[in-house]
């Protein structure tokens, strides 16, 4: 028997074991979707994302502290201003995690450590369900409940 790979390299031919179709040949993996690019996904998206998520939940009546509930009905109320869905939100994003903090106004009545539950499940759901990020912690800061009684803390026009 000759040996026919040292044949072909001693007389200057190169093996075609490494194309594909060639019996033998050496299949290359196909390049990952992954490894062709890079996605960033801002605060800002995951803070929406989780704001809405939020405020599906029965229970909670209100995201932010008072302040920033202020500041937002005075936005809310400027023509052409839409109602802030990041109010009362907080997020850092990673590559692969994120964490997330949540300011609510819960309904009087509620029993708040459900609410907290079923805000917690709701986001994390909706977050890793629309980016692909593992939200690694939720913190829920109850800053006020709105009582039956209260009116609603939007200021009065200066016009009318």
């Amino acid at each position: 028997m000759t040996d026919t790979a040292g044949a072909a390299h001693q007389s200057g031919k190169t093996s075609q074991a490494g194309k594909s179709g060639q019996p033998g040949a050496v299949k290359q993996p196909p390049v990952a979707a992954a490894d062709r690019g890079r996605t960033t996904i801002a605060d800002g998206v995951v803070e929406k994302i989780a704001g809405l998520a939020a405020r599906d939940v029965v229970g909670v009546h209100a995201m932010g502290g008072g302040l920033s509930r202020t500041f937002g009905a005075v936005r809310d109320r400027v023509p052409g201003g839409n109602r802030s869905l990041t109010r009362g939100v907080k997020a850092e994003v990673g590559e692969v995690q994120t964490a997330l903090d949540l300011e609510i106004v819960v309904d009087y009545g509620v029993a708040i450590a459900d609410v907290a539950r079923a805000v917690r499940e709701n986001v994390i759901a909706a977050v890793e369900r629309m980016t692909g990020l593992e939200v690694v912690e939720v913190n829920i800061a109850v800053t006020d409940v709105k009582l039956p009684d209260e009116e609603e803390e939007e200021p009065e026009p200066r016009i009318q």
